[in-house]
């Protein structure tokens, strides 16, 4: 099926752009008999086709699907190209297709492979099949970064030749046990993209200067989370905090998004529970509200970085659609667990919203919200007017949010050798390497 892939929409298909000449070769690639017409395909309920299919082919991306979705497009090319395929087997059969699925999720999301045919459990028939309709991987890794404190950039390149960005961020805490002896715990957050590009357009974001190209396929986003495990020997068990603080806007590209964050917390996939998953906002408001209606108990932080809309204004363009006022509004109405708080952004930038005004601002500001918020120092480069304020002027700032019964934390700044902030190293790469980190005294 030319430039399909599948996404789960709940609706009945009615176009689903499969062509005599695709569909013929379907047909041929999974050994079937083309007795229809493929204008009378009846594709299962749960699904629905969209054109994103990147790389140009009849495949399609397998990390777009869930297990049960796997099972339903490895049946397309027979019983249900008819009708509904659990019309057509008994309950013994279907069974057996549901493990089959869950084999192959296993496969994708606790080995990790990349390849159908190494999935030995898996009958030589099955794996033509997978072959000919899927391809595992739409990414292709670029460039990767590593910093002297153990964060990794990664700059990823897609099927259609564009790139972006995922950051590995690895925490070391010093722990006692009972005896007395020192242990080290190791703390992994993925700072995902979700766009290439963004239309938001801040002044002080590197990816901003690029301009909007895509948004990512919700399958490119669950690729970021299986690479980073994949390549720092990571097992499936292994807890992980997931970002969506990368490239573009998450609620922007908000079906994607979550889809992924379904996928990412599958009880059969990488399991990783939506409690350890946060959405990063600019502040689209109907897009807030229409997350609060999915009861996902994911984690939200807003972007704030201002205090008052003349300034977010300037900072922020998107604060002209929605001034603080509305965006703050709509996070009242955000479900968050009782033990939870809602997590407010502000970028430090020296002279312009570091001073102990705007700490006490932002205090009013927050008044009634069960808040965190995270003091984020300017990460600076070459492409930015901005400077990174003194460390005495954020513990400042800090200290008073403190005494005012305000969660504060300074974000240790990471990565800073190696263009670590969002959108620095795709820019650099874009510019045959003429980006550099400007000298920091902190």
């Amino acid at each position: 099926m030319n430039e399909a892939i599948l996404s789960s929409n709940k609706e009945q298909i009615v176009n689903s752009k499969c062509s005599s000449k695709s569909y013929n070769n379907l047909c041929n690639q999974v050994s079937i008999t083309q007795d229809i017409n493929p204008v009378d395909i009846k594709i299962p309920n749960s699904l629905n086709i969209q054109s994103t299919n990147l790389k140009g082919n009849d495949k399609q991306h397998i990390y777009c699907l869930f297990p049960e979705e796997i099972l339903q497009v490895l049946d397309m090319g027979i019983e249900s190209l008819k009708s509904n395929h659990r019309q057509f087997i008994t309950k013994k059969q279907n069974s057996a297709l549901g493990f089959r699925s869950k084999q192959i999720y296993s496969w994708l999301y606790s080995k990790y492979t990349t390849s159908f045919d190494v999935m030995s459990n898996i009958s030589k028939a099955d794996r033509y099949r997978l072959n000919s309709i899927f391809s595992i991987s739409n990414l292709n890794i670029k460039h990767i970064e590593q910093s002297s404190d153990g964060t990794k950039k990664y700059l990823f390149q897609t099927g259609d030749n564009l790139f972006f960005e995922s950051v590995l961020i690895l925490m070391k805490d010093r722990v006692v046990d009972d005896c007395g002896k020192v242990l080290k715990s190791e703390k992994y957050t993925f700072c995902l993209s979700s766009q290439i590009g963004c239309k938001i357009g801040c002044t002080f974001c590197s990816t901003a200067k690029g301009g909007f190209v895509r948004n990512l396929t919700s399958g490119e986003i669950v690729e970021q989370v299986v690479f980073l495990k994949r390549d720092n020997g990571l097992d499936s068990n292994k807890s992980v905090n997931i970002v969506f603080m990368g490239m573009g806007e998450p609620l922007d590209n908000l079906n994607n998004v979550v889809r992924a964050i379904k996928i990412i917390s599958h009880k059969d996939g990488l399991n990783i529970a939506t409690r350890r998953q946060t959405i990063s906002t600019s502040g689209i408001v109907p897009q807030i509200a229409k997350l609060a209606d999915m009861n996902l108990d994911v984690q939200i932080a807003l972007s704030l970085h201002a205090v008052d809309d003349s300034l977010r204004d300037r900072l922020m363009p998107i604060n002209k659609s929605w001034n603080i006022a509305q965006v703050l509004e709509s996070l009242r109405n955000f479900p968050i667990r009782s033990r939870n708080k809602i997590l407010f952004e502000y970028l430090m930038l020296h002279n312009v919203n570091d001073s102990l005004d705007h700490a006490k601002k932002l205090v009013s500001l927050l008044n009634g919200f069960r808040a965190k918020v995270n003091l984020i120092p300017f990460n600076p480069h070459s492409e930015s007017e901005f400077e990174r304020p003194s460390r005495e002027r954020l513990k400042l700032f800090a200290d008073y949010l403190y005494k005012k019964g305000i969660v504060a934390t300074i974000r240790e700044s990471r990565g800073l050798d190696i263009s670590a902030a969002c959108g620095q190293l795709r820019q650099k790469v874009i510019n045959g390497g003429t980006l550099q980190n400007k000298p920091t005294n902190i």
